[in-house]
C-alpha cells in the first residue's frame, strides 16, 4: 500500500525521498537543512531533499535569501 507521501501528481508511486525542486522525482541523495530567522525560532529547521542535480540550484535559492543552512548528504542525515 502507498501512502500519500509516496503518491505522484499522476497518481503514480514516487521515490519516498524525492527531490524538492517542483516537477522533479529524482531520487534524492542530498539533505538541505534551513530556517527563515524572521519566522522560524533558532531550533525551527525546516528540510528539502535534493538530487545531484539540483542541489546547487536549491542551496543558491536560500543562500540568496541568506538563510542559515547545512547540507549532508543523505545517507548521513540523522
Amino acid at each position: 500500500m502507498t501512502d500519500l507521501i509516496g503518491m505522484g501528481l499522476l497518481g503514480g508511486a514516487l521515490p519516498r525521498e524525492a527531490c524538492s525542486r517542483a516537477a522533479c522525482s529524482a531520487d534524492a541523495t542530498w539533505r538541505i537543512d534551513w530556517r527563515n530567522p524572521r519566522i522560524h525560532t533558532g531550533e525551527r529547521f525546516k528540510t528539502w531533499l535534493a538530487c545531484d542535480e539540483h542541489i546547487d540550484y536549491l542551496r543558491d535559492f536560500l543562500a540568496a535569501r541568506e538563510f542559515p543552512l547545512t547540507v549532508s548528504a543523505l545517507e548521513d542525515a540523522p
